[in-house]
C-alpha cells in the first residue's frame, strides 16, 4: 500500500444510508461510509453491484431514492452536477466523454470554466477588459498539468485522434483542471497495458501525495487497489459488504465469495499485488 499523505479526521465526504432504485429495482440499499480527507478510497464489486451508481449520487447525476451525501460538512444530496463541480468534486469516467474534435488544451480548458469569473461583456470586451489577462492564467495552469501528467507532445492533436491509453490520461488531467478537493475517477485503469497503468497509478499517487487531492477509485485491477489504496470498500448486490484497509478486506470471507469466487486460484492471483 502506498505511504498515505497526511489524513485529516475529519471526513470530507459522507453517505449516509443512501439507496437508489429505477423503478423496482434496488441498485443501492442503505450504503454509508466516510471519506477521509488526505486518502485514497477505493471501491470495488463485482459487475453491477452499485459501484458507478454509488459515484454517479456523489456527482449528482443520479438523486438517492433515501439517504444523504455530505460534503465538507454541508448536505450536497439536492445540489446540482455544476454546483457540485464548483464545491470541488471532479470526475472522470467510465466511458471516455471528450470531446475528440477539440484539441488536447482546449478539451483540458473545458475542465476550467466554472473557474472563469468574468461574464459575457468582458469577454466580448476582451482586448479591453481582464479576461485576456484571465485566459493566460488559466492556460499557465493547464500548462502544469499538461507537463505533470507528462502530454506535451500532444497538447495541439485533436483528442479523438490519440490512443486510448492517452486519452485516459486526457480526461484526467481535465478533471485535474477543475482543482477538486475531490476526485472520483471511474475505472481509471480499464483498458490499459501494464506500463500505462503503472503511469497512472503514479499519477494518482502523486495527486493525493504533492498535489493534495482526496481520492475516491472504482478499479477492478486488484492489483493497483492494493498498492495504492488507503481503504477499500466492497459492494455487492448494492449493499456495502466491507470496509477496511485492503489486506483485511480481501482476507474477509463475505468478499472472497462475492467478488472473488470460491475458487482458490483466484485469491492466490489476488494476494500478489502488481508494483504501480
Amino acid at each position: 500500500m502506498a505511504e498515505a499523505a497526511p489524513i485529516l479526521e475529519a471526513p470530507i465526504l459522507e453517505a449516509r444510508g443512501v439507496s437508489l432504485r429505477f423503478g423496482g429495482v434496488r441498485a443501492l440499499t442503505e450504503v454509508s461510509f466516510a471519506i477521509r480527507q488526505g486518502e485514497v478510497f477505493s471501491i470495488i464489486g463485482p459487475n453491477g453491484a452499485g459501484k458507478t451508481s454509488m459515484v454517479n449520487c456523489i456527482s449528482g447525476r443520479y438523486r438517492p431514492t433515501e439517504g444523504g451525501i455530505w460534503f465538507g460538512g454541508q448536505e450536497i444530496t439536492r445540489v446540482p452536477v455544476r454546483r457540485r463541480a464548483a464545491l470541488g468534486i471532479g470526475r472522470t469516467f467510465q466511458n471516455l466523454a471528450l470531446f475528440g474534435h477539440m484539441s488536447v488544451l482546449d478539451n483540458i480548458m473545458v475542465g476550467r470554466h466554472h473557474l472563469l469569473r468574468r461574464g459575457f461583456l468582458p469577454g466580448m470586451l476582451y482586448w479591453l477588459g481582464g479576461a485576456q489577462r484571465e485566459e493566460i492564467a488559466h492556460r499557465r495552469e493547464v500548462e502544469e498539468i499538461i507537463d505533470f501528467l507528462e502530454i506535451q507532445h500532444v497538447r495541439k492533436a485533436p483528442a479523438g485522434t490519440l490512443s486510448y491509453g492517452l486519452r485516459k490520461r486526457v480526461e484526467l488531467a481535465r478533471a485535474v483542471a477543475l482543482k477538486p478537493k475531490l476526485i472520483l475517477l471511474d475505472e481509471p485503469m480499464a483498458g490499459m497495458n501494464l506500463e500505462e497503468k503503472e503511469d497512472m497509478a503514479r499519477f494518482i499517487l502523486d495527486l493525493n501525495e504533492e498535489w493534495g487531492m482526496t481520492v475516491l477509485m472504482i478499479e477492478h485491477d486488484m492489483g493497483v487497489v492494493m498498492d495504492i489504496s488507503h481503504r477499500v470498500m466492497v459492494l455487492d448486490f448494492g449493499r456495502r459488504i466491507a470496509e477496511g484497509a485492503p489486506e483485511a478486506v480481501l482476507a474477509d470471507p463475505h468478499v472472497k465469495r462475492a467478488y472473488l469466487g470460491e475458487a482458490d486460484e483466484a485469491v492466490r492471483d489476488l494476494d500478489e499485488p502488481v508494483t504501480a
